[in-house]
Parts: C-alpha cells; sequence; structure tokens
C-alpha cells in the first residue's frame, strides 16, 4: 500500500464574496502533485483544535508542514516584532500539537519554509522573526526571479543525510523573510547560505525529519535536488506504513 502524507491546511482569510469559501482550508497543489508523483497518498487536514490533534495520528504515515504565514511568536517566547508578518494562531496550535504527537509515534516528517520554521519552534528552538535580526544575513532571501527557478546556492553539511540527497552546493529558490535563529535541541544543522542563514534542519539522531528553507515543490518538475527530497520522504514514510501493516497483521 502506499503511504498517506498529511498536509495540514492553510486557512483562507482574505475577504471573500462566496459565503462557502470564507475561512476555506486550502493546501498548496504543488506539494499535492509532488506528494502523489513520489508514490504517496495526500490528505489534507483543516486546523480544528489541537486537542483532535491525537485523532488524526492513525490516519497518515508521513507528514509535510508546509509554507505560509508566520509562526506567533508568543510560542517561542518573544512578542511581536515591527517586520513579522500575517500570523494565524489558530493553525499554529493545530500544527504544533500535530508534530509532538508525530515525533512520540515515529512518523516521517517533511519540513518546508514555514514548516521548518513551525519543527524548529515547535521542538524548542526559536526564529528570528525578521532577517533584519540577523547580523549575518545579506543575501536576497526573497527573490526577484519567478518562484519556479533557483536564486542562490548553499552550502551542505558532508555529515548530513541531506548532503546524500542533493549534494555539497546545490541551486536553490528563496522567498522567506524570518530564519532559524536557536536550534531546537533534537535538530541539527544540514545547511547554510553563504551568508550563514539556517537553509537546512534535520533530525541529531535518525532520520525521521528533514526540513528545508526553501521551496522544493516549485521546483520538483525540472530540478533532480527536489525530486530526491520528496523520493526520500515517500521512502521515509514508506518504512512507517510498513511497520503499522506489520502490526495490524500480529494483532488481527
Amino acid at each position: 500500500m502506499k503511504p498517506k502524507i498529511a498536509i495540514p491546511a492553510a486557512t483562507l482569510t482574505e475577504a471573500t464574496n462566496v459565503i462557502n469559501e470564507r475561512n476555506a482550508p486550502f493546501a498548496p497543489r504543488p506539494i499535492i502533485e509532488a506528494v502523489v508523483k513520489s508514490g504517496g497518498v495526500p490528505i489534507i487536514f483543516p486546523s480544528v483544535q489541537p486537542d483532535l490533534a491525537p485523532e488524526y495520528l492513525e490516519t497518515f504515515d508521513g507528514i509535510v508542514f508546509a509554507g505560509g504565514a508566520d509562526v506567533d511568536p508568543t510560542f517561542y517566547g518573544q512578542e511581536p516584532h515591527m517586520n513579522l508578518g500575517m500570523t494565524y494562531r489558530k493553525r499554529d496550535l493545530f500544527e504544533i500539537a500535530l508534530l509532538k504527537g508525530a515525533v512520540q509515534s515515529g512518523k516521517a516528517i517533511l519540513g518546508i519554509c514555514r514548516g521548518m520554521q513551525l519543527i524548529n519552534i515547535g521542538l524548542g528552538g526559536t526564529v528570528y522573526q525578521d532577517l533584519s535580526e540577523n547580523p549575518d544575513a545579506h543575501l536576497k532571501h526573497v527573490q526577484g526571479a519567478p518562484g519556479n527557478l533557483p536564486s542562490h546556492h548553499i552550502d551542505v553539511d558532508l555529515d548530513s543525510r541531506l548532503y546524500k540527497l542533493i549534494g555539497k552546493h546545490p541551486y536553490i529558490n528563496s522567498r522567506h523573510h524570518q530564519a532559524i535563529d536557536r536550534v531546537a535541541p533534537s535538530l541539527k544543522v544540514a545547511a547554510r547560505a553563504q551568508d550563514l542563514v539556517i537553509e537546512a534542519l534535520e533530525s541529531n539522531d535518525s532520520d525521521q525529519i528533514l526540513a528545508v528553507q526553501w521551496h522544493p515543490e516549485n521546483m520538483y518538475k525540472h530540478y533532480r535536488e527536489s525530486q530526491a527530497l520528496f523520493g526520500d520522504f515517500i521512502r521515509r514514510s514508506a518504512k512507517v506504513a510498513a511497520k503499522r501493516h506489520h502490526t495490524d497483521n500480529q494483532n488481527n
């Protein structure tokens, strides 16, 4: 069986004349397509109260935390910076609860952009609320080029799992105004931009979590490195699915 992949949804907060679209949950089409083409079955979760998160855990093998609004800084003990973007606390609460449950139950995890930041925050790290807070940042991290094209290179740690997937010096896209500051204890840095901005994190002692600051879903169709990230995620999710089916068969 193909692994089931959870994609927690963003919420349409813009005004609309169509009543059924008000606060509608949605997921990025490119992530859905990348998951399907890599061999997974996507399931989209709306943002609901966090105490429902445990009810979802048995329905998926891997989970993608996608891009979107800034995470509310009160989750990492800060007040809002003047350059903080839009936040949506309801999504933050639900996704952090899902993250903690997924980590505890051994699910495969992929983070993309905001998703990497949320994973780091949920596991005890912090972010720069705006790159202006980071004294080292000087590259253009909100690219002017079309989003499906690369804009700057990154340096990947030779001892990382990520290096085995995408090599030492890949060319990536970039559209983020926040960045990782203090790394959560259970994670390690896997890649940085040339201005030392953190571009990828992964689990310290397992292959459970891989998270990137860029958007591989927008480059998936034409760039091998982006394809490799989704392929690896689906393989990790398939291992979780195999264990789950083995346990179910033993119990029957």
